[in-house]
């Protein structure tokens, strides 16, 4: 009773609102405020506040609310648990499965890549000459090396 009241004092203030709008020839600004005054009385009439408060101030509502809040927890935490033990429930299934299944590949392969890799004979680093006539040749020697590395 109380909340149509509110919502019908809500309606009728929007709608005057709406009236001084127009009263100053805004027309379309007029017509959107009425339209959303009009929206909590229509809320009334069709009860839609009713089963709202209902759930809103009923404790079993909430309780219920809270239940399935738990369950949702417990689903997640079950599915966190079985992604890290590796997707199959027991420990007997696990091992059963972990038999029967091949690698594809070696345990001790890696991905390609396009460095030289950790065998591979890097360029031997020149010692430095000191002097004038020296720096030049440093900075050619950098990019030969470079050059070596990529195969050019």
């Amino acid at each position: 009773m109380l909340t149509s009241t509110v919502c019908a004092a809500v309606s009728a203030a929007g709608l005057g609102i709406a009236a001084l709008t127009a009263y100053r020839k805004r027309f379309l600004t007029a017509t959107r405020i009425a339209a959303f005054s009009l929206i909590p009385i229509g809320l009334v009439m069709t009860g839609v506040i009713d089963w709202v408060t209902d759930l809103v101030f009923k404790p079993t509502v909430w309780a219920g609310f809270g239940i399935l809040a738990i369950s949702v927890v417990l689903f997640l935490l079950a599915r966190t648990v079985e992604r890290r033990r590796g997707g199959v429930g027991s420990r007997k299934e696990r091992k059963a499965a972990k038999g029967s299944r091949p690698d594809a590949v070696a345990p001790a392969a890696s991905a390609p890549s396009l460095s030289a890799g950790r065998g591979a004979a890097q360029p031997a680093a020149k010692p430095r000459e000191r002097g004038k006539e020296a720096a030049p040749k440093d900075d050619f020697s950098d990019i030969e090396a470079i050059l070596k590395k990529h195969g050019i």
